[in-house]
């Protein structure tokens, strides 16, 4: 007869519980991956809309697919990952723009929001797809919508009052065009969530474990 398991506790226990949590090497090259496929959709052709010319892009649909397809930890690191790399200068903004100065830009707030939504849609997107057996498209859908307008909109707003001087209420009528577009890319994001989480089962469980002994 094999004897019980032993349970490990104190500072012993806490060690092997954290590295139970630890990325991988794949959870890396899946955060490296999503912040590349980011960069390549920030960089095709925008729609500038507004007297203020911020564009409308595919930006917005790699967050919330990292966010829905990768969870919040991976999704928000592969956003993070991608915004510094802006942020020291690659041209991996829209426009091919890198470097610090775009946050004196009245994108600013869109950006900033980024890592913020690829979180919150990651939290939703694991309450939705653990509890949820039906209708998870849709579910999904609203998990986006949701991360969109609490971080994104909120955020881009306050980037144009701030850096375009723009009073609150022509602020939010810039912001507003930016809904139908952004309604269009959650549909699509949660859509090839839908897709993936079907083939692989269990890639958002995968990056709360580390790699067996």
């Amino acid at each position: 007869m094999q004897p019980a398991e032993k349970t490990v506790t104190g500072p012993a226990g806490a060690s092997r519980r954290s590295s139970r949590k630890r990325w991988d090497t794949t959870d890396l090259s899946l955060v490296a991956v999503f912040a590349a496929l980011i960069a390549a959709l920030a960089i095709l052709p925008g729609i500038p809309v507004g007297p203020l010319g911020v564009p409308i892009t595919l930006q917005t649909l790699g967050v919330m697919l990292a966010g829905v397809v990768l969870g919040p930890g991976r999704g928000a690191a592969a956003v993070l990952l991608y915004l510094v790399a802006g942020l020291i200068g690659l041209p991996v903004f829209s426009g091919f723009n890198g470097g610090f100065g775009v946050l004196a830009g009245p994108s600013a707030g869109y950006l900033l929001a980024f890592p913020l939504a690829a979180l919150v849609a990651g939290l939703l997107a694991v309450v939705v797809l653990r509890r949820a057996r039906r209708f998870r498209a849709g579910l999904l859908f609203l998990a986006c919508l949701a991360a969109s307008l609490l971080t994104i909109h909120p955020l881009g707003v306050a980037g144009l009052m701030v850096n375009a001087g723009l009073p609150l209420r022509e602020a939010v009528v810039i912001d507003a065009a930016y809904l139908p577009g952004d309604m269009v890319k959650n549909v699509l994001a949660a859509l090839l969530a839908v897709s993936v989480h079907r083939a692989f089962p269990r890639l958002l469980s995968a990056g709360r474990r580390a790699p067996r002994d």
